[in-house]
């Protein structure tokens, strides 16, 4: 099995504001989002792209997945946010707005030209109507390795946005979408993580909305705020109940008389063979946690 980095909880956290930068660094999240777009004024990227690359060359986040979310293509800033990363060299760089397999071969190329570290990855955003259209192309971009495609984000309020539809609880509006992002993205071998809730004040639809993520098939949720990382931590990683009947699964196939079945009974239940690597990748997720 592929090893499996949790990244349940995936804080943004807004590259103009040293203090947070410096702050992030005690936060129980499991990746960390240093954004040089949304979250910063134009005034102040210039600032906040020299934050962010110290506070990634200088470390002490520990095992935390340290990402750089880059401007857009499109915007005056992109080049120096591109070439900066590279030559700090994070865990990976955020692109927003991809829209096509075209542009991520484009963000390949100008890497390798950068001399970006070959284990810097690249993750996208999926917040267009046109990136949801081509979601599975996206997605297989992931084969070609100079892409570095390893994950996709949802940018739920950039779709809403786009889209004109609304935010009610349980997303009937965006559900589609949620979905054809998470079948590409399984599709094709990429992890893919959740997007926002807005209302800080409302802790019970935000826990809603992680369980929501969690069945849908998502790998964690981006989060806003400090305060919403134990709620997405918990969600988001195995339950007590769920690790003891994983590793029964586990055992059970593991007994000599069962080596050569597709299916047994375990507990009153019939168990495929399927359910065995399902159950592994649950325990692999809970150690690697």
């Amino acid at each position: 099995m592929t090893a499996i980095r949790p990244r349940r909880s995936v804080l943004y956290m807004p590259g103009s504001n040293a203090r947070a930068l410096e702050k992030a660094r005690e936060i129980a999240a499991d990746a960390l989002i240093l954004d040089l777009e949304d979250a910063v004024a134009p005034d102040a990227k210039d600032l906040a792209r020299n934050q962010v690359c110290d506070a990634v060359k200088a470390g002490g986040y520990g095992r935390r997945e340290l990402v750089i979310r880059t401007n857009g293509l499109d915007t005056p800033w992109f080049d120096a946010d591109l070439a900066a990363a590279a030559e700090a060299g994070p865990d990976a760089i955020l692109i927003p707005k991809v829209s096509s397999p075209e542009t991520l071969a484009e963000i390949g190329h100008r890497l390798a030209g950068l001399w970006a570290k070959p284990e810097t990855r690249v993750w996208a955003m999926i917040e267009t109507p046109l990136a949801i259209l081509d979601c599975e192309r996206i997605a297989r971009a992931a084969h070609e390795a100079s892409t570095r495609l390893a994950c996709f984000v949802l940018g739920t309020n950039d779709l809403a946005k786009e889209t004109r539809a609304r935010f009610v609880p349980g997303r009937a509006p965006m559900l589609p979408w949620l979905t054809t992002a998470i079948l590409a993205a399984r599709a094709h071998g990429l992890d893919v993580i959740d997007g926002v809730y807005n209302d800080l004040k409302d802790e019970a639809g935000f826990r809603a909305e992680c369980e929501q993520g969690r069945d849908l098939g998502f790998d964690g949720k981006t989060l806003i705020h400090p305060g919403q990382v134990a709620t997405a931590n918990a969600i988001f990683a195995p339950e007590e109940a769920e690790l003891v009947r994983a590793r029964a699964v586990i055992a059970a196939f593991e007994q000599p008389e069962n080596a050569d079945k597709g299916a047994i009974q375990l507990d009153g239940r019939m168990v495929e063979r399927l359910h065995a690597e399902m159950a592994r990748r649950v325990v692999a997720l809970a150690e690697a946690i």
